[in-house]
């Protein structure tokens, strides 16, 4: 009986941290599916654990979450599946636990897709330090114990991770809720009418647009000048029968906070198949990502289906 409640009380203990745990997972790797993987096996490393000899139980489990997500990222597969032009984040909807912390700036931005992408660019060591402490503000000899690395090394590693995102990140801050919400109606607007003289006017001369192409293609889909995005912005935003029946009927077309930047979500009775979001600087529109790869919209789609009916940009697209 003992034995019981002990396995109750610890099982209760690490039910307490999934979330924190499975945000680091998925800061570590952009994908809720192998965070979520990730923590479960967390989870069987705490059961098979001597847990009475584990003084910082939060600790312990921040250490081993850390070191799975580092194995992953360091494997064969992992190499093949996140080839420079191939991979995508999974896009997470706001107010999903997953995401969390969110209460700076650099905690926002750490789980933003376009750092998520950026973190791609950094070794998995890099990758790890910089979430551990611009995430989790951590300091150098907790980031140290949890990798088994020095302190100077920690040092090392997040001033080259910060060096590298900051050399590529693109403008700055964070655009003004209203405002973004209203840059990307009057986008959706234009690309829907057709006005490809008010879309190349929303987006900046720098603009690019990505697509995973549903899914159906090696390498993602790249666009990079305005004129170019706009042209492929009226093509996939014209409704069609043959898109409704693609996309398994008439969608509505909602606006949405996806991993902290404006969204607009494609769904047919309650399903998510398109996700469409963006960076903006300036006023203007730098970055356009579409993602309708299905086995990325899972976690969207589910979290959806909880966040409760709004009114759609469109009703029937």
């Amino acid at each position: 009986m003992e034995s019981t409640a002990n396995d109750r009380f610890d099982t209760s203990r690490f039910e307490a941290g999934r979330n924190r745990l499975a945000s680091l997972a998925y800061r570590l790797l952009g994908s809720a599916a192998d965070a979520e993987d990730a923590v479960q096996d967390a989870f069987l490393h705490w059961q098979a654990a001597d847990r009475q000899r584990i003084e910082v139980p939060e600790a312990w489990l921040t250490k081993v979450v850390t070191n799975l997500c580092l194995d992953r990222l360091r494997s064969a597969q992992a190499r093949r599946e996140r080839t420079v032009g191939a991979w995508l984040p999974e896009p997470l909807l706001d107010g999903d636990p997953m995401l969390g912390p969110a209460d700076t700036f650099e905690q926002r931005e750490s789980v933003s897709l376009a750092v998520l992408i950026l973190m791609e660019r950094l070794s998995p060591l890099e990758r790890a330090v910089y979430v551990l402490r611009e995430a989790f503000s951590h300091n150098h000899a907790e980031i140290a114990e949890i990798l088994g690395i020095t302190d100077s090394a920690s040092q090392q590693h997040l001033h080259r991770a910060r060096r590298r995102i900051t050399a590529a990140r693109r403008g700055g801050g964070e655009a003004d809720p209203a405002s973004a919400r209203r840059i990307v109606e009057e986008f959706l607007a234009a690309a829907t009418s057709g006005r490809t003289e008010r879309l190349v006017a929303l987006l900046t001369d720098d603009a690019t647009a990505i697509s995973d192409g549903a899914g159906l293609t090696e390498k993602l889909l790249r666009y990079d000048t305005p004129q170019r995005i706009a042209a492929i912005a009226r093509a996939g935003f014209t409704s069609t029968p043959a898109k409704q029946r693609l996309a398994g009927g008439i969608s509505a077309v909602h606006y949405a906070l996806v991993n902290g930047a404006p969204a607009i979500l494609f769904v047919p009775d309650g399903k998510i198949v398109g996700a469409v979001t963006f960076d903006i600087t300036g006023g203007k529109i730098a970055t356009v990502r579409g993602i309708a790869a299905p086995a990325r919209l899972v976690r969207l789609t589910e979290a959806w289906r909880q966040h409760g009916p709004d009114t759609p940009l469109i009703t029937q697209w």
